[in-house]
């Protein structure tokens, strides 16, 4: 039996379209000959490297949707984790009084304390007189700005004490000596005083506002030109006249388990482990009791939209790895990346000293023959109701492979898979490598052709330059033969 090959055929049905060119004997279309003799020449050759490069491709693109893949999966995971609503939450049995949420990263586990809020924090104000406009000149000259602590009586401070902060002068001169320019210079001052030009049908008049804490009040001095007066009448402190004193710099007070402690705040980090404190209205004598509350079913939802955004990337690795289909079957950090993944159920997410769970499996998260997961929905409510605590450290939002919750232990898989060196980015550049030389060889084969081209184009052009004279030394031939043949006749 004998066989022919696509290119053998390819060449055999050029060479049969040349002869019949030829044996027409006139107006041969030399051109189109060329054209189908480098073809089957070159166009198998391209043929395949073209069809290899768009394999790369696809391989490219697999690779970058993979890495994709990847990141997002990691980075919502982060923002779960990181959002606090996977951590115990504290409880106020009066919110109106004090509010209390747990710190990022911190743990309100076991709250039991009682608080009360004596006083709360307050900033200085200070307001000057009324003027008729808040772009007409008060005055040049220079404003002088100290912080520190006040005595305060009838609306004016009573007695001031300097505080460690040097003071700070402000020039006044013509280009800022309205009320709106001496606002903005304040303001520009950044010393600890917010300046606001308020207006209203009698006038305008400049609002002075501190930060909260007693140790925030502040005095404002004025040095004026003796050719342009008038900025004393934004003094204020100690025997001021032109301003009144609306609110006094005062430090909260809050109980604490019956310990009465002073903050410069009513947002309060330090005094409960783990939470915050946000008072928002002082009730001497109330008792504020604060408790914690575990997030039993928004664990239960990041356990169950875990293993669903899981199984999706599962499920398309494992299409990209298929032995008959998989656009990246065969590659190794692929590969490697499903084996991680396989085992990542197992991986120790937290440390526990008391065989409380400290892995996936533990708490009722399976892997499937075919690498995806489910969730045993009564294994995992045991392991909330039993071991709260430990539920809670795997989605915490710490750091390092193990031990440092879900997220961190993720990240590892993802940098590891993602790596330049031998992970999907070496792949990455790998294919892109080979998609070089692909591209170099194409190009080297188009000059092949074209000079092929060049020399065939020549050769026939020749071959009808012959023919040509051939046809007209036959066509005398015809007549001088049609000549002799009439004269015999």
């Amino acid at each position: 039996m004998t066989t022919t090959s696509s290119t053998g055929t390819s060449s055999l049905s050029t060479a049969h379209s040349v002869l019949t060119a030829l044996n027409a004997g006139s107006n041969i279309d030399y051109n189109a000959i060329v054209t189908q003799l480098v073809n089957a020449e070159f166009g198998p050759q391209t043929q395949n490297l073209q069809s290899q490069s768009n394999k790369l491709d696809t391989k490219i693109s697999a690779v970058g949707s993979l890495k994709s893949n990847l990141n997002d999966f990691y980075n919502s995971l982060s923002q779960l984790v990181s959002g606090g609503t996977l951590a115990t939450q504290p409880t106020s049995s009066d919110a109106t009084i004090v509010k209390a949420s747990v710190i990022p990263g911190q743990s309100a586990s076991g709250l039991a304390s009682s608080v009360e809020v004596r006083q709360l924090a307050q900033a200085q104000v200070a307001a000057t007189a009324v003027v008729a406009n808040a772009t007409s000149p008060i005055g040049t000259g220079s404003l002088t700005l100290q912080l520190g602590s006040a005595t305060y009586a009838n609306g004016a401070i009573t007695g001031f004490t300097a505080g460690s902060t040097a003071a700070v002068n402000i020039t006044i001169d013509s280009s800022n000596n309205s009320l709106q320019g001496i606002a903005k210079a304040i303001n520009a001052a950044n010393a600890g005083v917010t300046a606001t030009v308020l207006t209203d049908s009698s006038g305008a008049r400049l609002s002075l506002k501190g930060k909260t804490g007693e140790a925030q009040a502040f005095t404002l001095t004025a040095t004026e030109d003796a050719s342009a007066p008038g900025l004393a009448q934004l003094n204020v402190g100690v025997g001021a006249t032109g301003t009144t004193i609306g609110s006094t710099a005062q430090d909260a007070i809050v109980a604490v388990d019956g310990v009465a402690l002073k903050r410069s705040t009513n947002s309060i980090s330090d005094l409960v482990p783990g939470v915050k404190l946000d008072l928002i209205a002082a009730k001497p004598g109330t008792i504020v009791s604060l408790g914690a509350s575990t997030p039993t079913d928004a664990l239960t939802q990041a356990v169950n939209n875990f293993v669903s955004a899981y199984n999706d990337l599962h499920n398309t690795l494992k299409g990209d790895l298929d032995a008959k289909t998989g656009t990246l079957y065969g590659d190794i950090a692929a590969s490697t990346l499903n084996n991680a993944l396989r085992r990542f159920t197992l991986t120790p997410l937290a440390t526990s000293t008391t065989g409380a769970p400290t892995t996936l499996s533990a708490i009722g998260v399976a892997t499937n023959r075919d690498g995806t997961l489910t969730v045993n929905a009564a294994q995992l409510k045991t392991a909330i109701t039993n071991s709260p605590d430990a539920v809670e450290a795997l989605f915490a939002n710490g750091t390092g492979s193990t031990g440092g919750g879900i997220a961190a232990a993720f990240k590892s898989i993802v940098d590891s898979a993602t790596d330049a060196t031998y992970g999907l980015g070496a792949s990455e550049t790998s294919y892109n490598n080979a998609k070089t030389r692909i591209s170099d060889q194409l190009d080297k084969l188009s000059t092949r052709q074209d000079a092929e081209t060049t020399r065939l184009t020549q050769q026939f052009a020749g071959l009808d330059s012959q023919l040509s004279a051939y046809k007209s030394t036959q066509s005398l031939l015809t007549q001088q033969i049609a000549a002799w043949n009439g004269k015999q006749n």
